[in-house]
């Protein structure tokens, strides 16, 4: 099988992110729509679904992120695939709650098996001096994918609101497929059988990423700041839509379906991520690229806090889906350069733990935030959304406080340190 995986890990890479976020955003972009039109949800019941979803994400980044470690970031990644599909495909074909709340254990639980193994693998096989270009290169192919998706899932939802999220599942199995075929996996070495003590050696590798979290700054801080942005992210992100349909859309096109809005406002902060992603790259590299971006990470962090805010307290649709995309650039901007600089704080052997750490600790801050902002939301709408961009105000801060922050060479930490 190894004569058929001889594709760049690069250009593999590229291919694996477009592909990905294609599919995501043909499932994605009117799944709220789908929701309360189809399956009839309620405002609580669709925070109950975004709860489900990431506590299977917290009970599962850490045990799959010691999977990849283990055996093979590669097959994570292949597993992980074939899950979301699972999910995806339920998700579309059956328009109940519980349906809808097994279809986030599925795909959640594959998610896992993706967060982390997809970066350290790519990291591992062209190393970390070469991987901050690759992840926001990456960033860019992930944004033309959106793209398209969005745009294909407004068409398909036109015809049948599931038909999108039923035809992406599809192409998760693909993907999964093509990804055995052609992904090489080349600079990891898997724990020969032999010497596999499988509880001790999870109970090694995770003590390595506690260690790194306790002893290096800048990863303490990410932990910190994923576990406040989770916090603040659930209800907004149930919660933003529920807002937006509350407006009357002018008609376009002879419609003012909100399957043909939602596509369109999804199509727009993508566009704008993707050309203001372009933009810095081309004109300002050296700030993506920054050996200790913090400067850049504290000033994008203090554009989403205004952006949720703004969006909470703006009566005017125009307005406030100004105030939302803002939130949306700068999110999609900061989250390659801060995936660089954690990447250069851990070695190999821990990366993929360590990155489901951060991912862990972003599910534990959704699933305490999510339902009582969502409570919130039933008798305030926008106190809750108010309350979200008020939780994220200490990050600007917190990137500012590692200012001063040096990599701390990786073989300072050890497992049983």
């Amino acid at each position: 099988m190894s004569v058929y995986r001889s594709a760049d890990p690069v250009r593999t890479y590229y291919v694996y992110n477009a592909a990905w976020s294609f599919l995501a955003a043909l499932s994605f972009t009117l799944s709220a729509v789908y929701y309360v039109r189809d399956a009839g949800l309620n405002p609580l019941q669709m925070v109950l679904v975004g709860t489900t979803l990431e506590l299977a994400c917290f009970l599962f980044e850490i045990p799959t992120g010691i999977v990849a470690d283990l055996y093979s970031r590669r097959l994570s990644i292949i597993i992980g695939f074939v899950l979301i599909g699972a999910g995806f495909l339920l998700q579309g074909l059956v328009p109940a709650f519980l349906a809808i709340l097994a279809a986030q254990v599925l795909w959640g639980v594959g998610f896992t098996f993706t967060s982390g193994a997809d970066q350290a693998w790519i990291t591992d096989e062209i190393g970390t001096e070469r991987a901050a270009p690759v992840f926001v290169r990456a960033q860019q192919f992930e944004l033309g994918g959106k793209i398209v998706g969005i745009v294909s899932a407004g068409a398909l939802g036109l015809i049948s609101l599931p038909l999108p999220m039923v035809l992406s599942g599809a192409g998760m199995f693909l993907l999964a497929l093509m990804l055995a075929v052609f992904m090489r996996e080349q600079n990891f070495h898997r724990t020969p059988r032999e010497e596999r003590e499988t509880f001790r050696q999870m109970a090694d590798t995770f003590k390595t990423g506690l260690a790194v979290a306790r002893r290096r700054p800048v990863v303490r801080t990410l932990v910190v700041i994923s576990l406040i942005s989770g916090l603040a992210s659930e209800a907004f992100d149930r919660l933003w839509s529920v807002k937006i349909l509350t407006f009357t859309f002018p008609t376009t096109f002879g419609t003012s379906d909100p399957a043909f809005w939602f596509a369109v406002l999804g199509l727009v902060g993508t566009l704008l991520s993707l050309g203001t992603s372009l933009a810095l790259n081309r004109f300002s590299p050296e700030r993506l690229q920054a050996l200790h971006p913090t400067g850049i990470l504290a000033t994008l962090a203090l554009l989403q806090v205004v952006g949720v805010v703004g969006f909470a307290l703006l009566g005017n649709l125009w307005l406030a889906l100004a105030a939302m995309w803002l939130n949306t650039v700068a999110g999609t901007i900061a989250y390659p350069i801060e995936s660089a600089w954690l990447n250069r704080h851990v070695d190999s052997r821990s990366r993929a733990t360590v990155i489901s750490m951060v991912s862990q600790a972003n599910a534990i801050g959704q699933v305490i935030g999510g339902p009582p902002l969502g409570a919130l939301g039933r008798s305030s709408l926008r106190s809750a959304l108010l309350a979200s961009g008020v939780i994220l105000t200490p990050i600007p801060v917190l990137y500012l406080r590692l200012k001063d922050a040096r990599r701390t060479p990786v073989e300072e930490v050890s497992p049983r340190s």
